[in-house]
């Protein structure tokens, strides 16, 4: 959920005073939001289409009622941390319903303008890949977000430093994450008009519901793409580092294809376990499409990417379909990556198969060297 600028440094620049919000519904509210920056308001296609209203239906909440939902922020309740601040587990009695409730810190790095956008955005795009805006509270100077409760955390957490006695993700779930979580961005980028370019696409804002099913979360960096001739659209450079595409890195130029390239890093995580950015490895290997690039030019090297936690516990063929995937969505020229529309069509046909490690022998000796299986080891846009 956190942030900082790809360059890895942080904003220098004196924080403004937080403007007091009174307590009434955002759309009453003036904002510098993105929602009047393209002279209409963000919409889904298909909900336009059904006539439904594009007006904000979250619901208020009072800071009472969220203090009291997570016993008063108590630690027992604490999810998690990031940029945006703490979240928390609760349970609102009013709704009867457990939630994950997102507090905004003050002395922070994210501010008012990224709650209003979180809200705007979650509150008029829908889609069952996208985590559900319950409501939020802008109470004096709180600001909080409620959201459904995702049950298994998120993605990073089932991919790095897993606990003992913790089944790793297997090869048939990695890609069913991956699939699902491409058509939410897919979502973002072809159904909403203006389309929305999601910016922080990251393991840890990739939540996991029942059954491992994605949703996308955390909205606050969030743009509205380049409409009519437009190509991109400039901004200050914000993201995660090690997930930003380069171009957007060194120009500020965003487009549908900054998040393809973020995407792609997200995917070869999926599959080789490792961290978008991992200190703790030799030279060389710290960055990991830095790492990768050379090794899609080998098919002979495939095997060595696969994550060691699979324990070769996956098909060959499906290993080199998904790393071809994530070569050309994280090429360093943004016309050469594919729309994300393809992408979601390659993953869907992964994520359709069946995995049998008895078959899986079978079709490695005619298609390739399988990989043996290992003890796992851990340490602590342009169209």
């Amino acid at each position: 959920m956190g942030w900082i600028p790809c360059s890895g440094m942080s904003n220098s620049k004196k924080k403004k005073k937080p403007t007091i919000m009174s307590q009434k519904p955002l759309d009453q509210i003036k904002l510098t939001s993105e929602r009047s920056r393209m002279g209409s308001p963000l919409k889904d296609k298909e909900s336009s289409k059904r006539g439904a209203p594009d007006s904000i239906a979250a619901q208020i909440f009072s800071f009472r009622d969220l203090a009291t939902a997570t016993k008063n922020f108590k630690a027992e309740c604490l999810l998690g941390e990031g940029g945006f601040g703490r979240v928390y587990k609760g349970r609102l009695e009013t709704i009867n319903q457990v939630v994950a409730i997102k507090q905004l810190d003050r002395n922070g790095l994210q501010g008012n303008r990224e709650f209003l956008v979180e809200v705007l955005m979650l509150s008029l795009l829908h889609h069952p890949n996208l985590v559900n805006l319950i409501g939020y509270c802008a109470d004096g100077d709180q600001r909080l977000l409620v959201y459904e409760y995702m049950p298994l955390g998120s993605l990073e957490d089932h991919l790095y430093e897993i606990s003992p006695g913790k089944k790793p993700l297997d090869w048939s779930t990695r890609m069913k994450i991956a699939a699902g979580a491409a058509k939410g961005l897919e979502y973002l980028h072809d159904k909403a008009s203006p389309p929305v370019i999601y910016r922080d696409l990251k393991c840890s804002n990739i939540l996991l519901g029942e059954g491992y099913h994605p949703k996308l979360s955390d909205f606050g960096l969030a743009k509205l793409g380049p409409v009519g001739d437009n190509t991109h659209v400039s901004t200050r450079v914000m993201g995660t580092y090690g997930y930003c595409a380069p171009e957007y890195a060194m120009t500020g130029q965003l487009t549908l294809k900054s998040d393809v390239y973020s995407f792609g890093v997200v995917l070869l995580e999926i599959i080789t376990g490792r961290k978008a950015i991992d200190h703790s490895k030799a030279t060389g290997e710290q960055n990991l499409v830095a790492w990768a690039k050379p090794l899609f030019k080998e098919r002979s090297k495939f095997s060595t990417m696969a994550d060691p936690m699979l324990q070769g516990q996956y098909p060959p063929r499906g290993l080199y379909q998904a790393l071809a995937v994530a070569a050309m969505c994280v090429q360093d020229q943004p016309n050469l990556r594919p729309a994300i529309a393809d992408v979601v069509t390659a993953l869907g046909y992964l994520a359709s198969q069946t995995f049998d490690p008895k078959i899986k022998h079978i079709q490695s000796s005619r298609l390739a060297p399988g990989t043996p299986p290992r003890t796992p080891m851990r340490s602590k846009s342009q169209r």
